[in-house]
């Protein structure tokens, strides 16, 4: 991709994560000042959605994170394939990663919030590990699931998906995968929280 900003100016690859930090940053005080009080003005709750709403939807918001990073990955390939003298600009990027940014607003502090509040007071230092045990288990289950697919997709002397070559590999079938397994997720994750009852009648 197209990574320069002006002649001789190149953006560095891994500076896009911190488009994930900056769209944190920017959206607390937004969610805090904008959304909190219009929401409380329809929900008539203190902090205008519960903790477990507010988690459904940084998960939802990572489903189109997935879904629009798959889309711009078809199009780089295709814009790869077609062999233009004008390569993508990596700002297609930076949507992908702003949803992400404001999925980990709501997802994360969510979470943390839900752990804190939701365990008995004695256990709130268990419910913090808890918390933190989800990312855990879920890096452990992504290297594992990349380590999987890459095995079997370049079986047969087939190209992986993850291909050093990223204009032969196919990380747009990942992200479509990604999206998939997200939206079950929310399926599930909506079926438990449907039915799930706050320890606490003020939240």
């Amino acid at each position: 991709m197209d990574r320069s900003i002006s002649p001789g100016l190149l953006v560095p690859a891994a500076a896009r994560q911190c488009f994930i930090n900056i769209s944190v940053i920017v959206f607390i005080p937004v969610y805090d000042y904008l959304f909190v009080p219009i929401t409380r003005s329809f929900t008539h709750i203190p902090s205008g959605i519960t903790m477990l709403q507010r988690i459904g939807t940084g998960i939802l918001l990572s489903v189109i994170a997935m879904v629009v990073a798959a889309l711009v990955e078809t199009k780089r390939l295709q814009t790869a394939r077609d062999d233009l003298t004008i390569p993508m600009s990596v700002w297609w990027l930076v949507p992908q990663y702003v949803l992400y940014g404001v999925a980990d607003g709501f997802t994360m502090a969510g979470l943390q919030e839900f752990f804190y509040d939701q365990v008995p007071s004695e256990l709130r230092s268990v419910g913090m590990a808890m918390n933190l045990s989800i990312y855990g288990a879920g890096n452990f289950l992504s290297s594992f699931m990349i380590s999987f697919i890459d095995r079997a997709t370049s079986q047969s002397g087939q190209t992986s998906w993850f291909d050093n070559d990223l204009n032969k590999a196919h990380l747009d079938y990942f992200y479509w995968l990604l999206a998939s397994l997200s939206f079950i997720g929310l399926a599930f994750y909506m079926w438990f929280a449907k039915s799930y009852v706050y320890n606490r009648s003020n939240t």
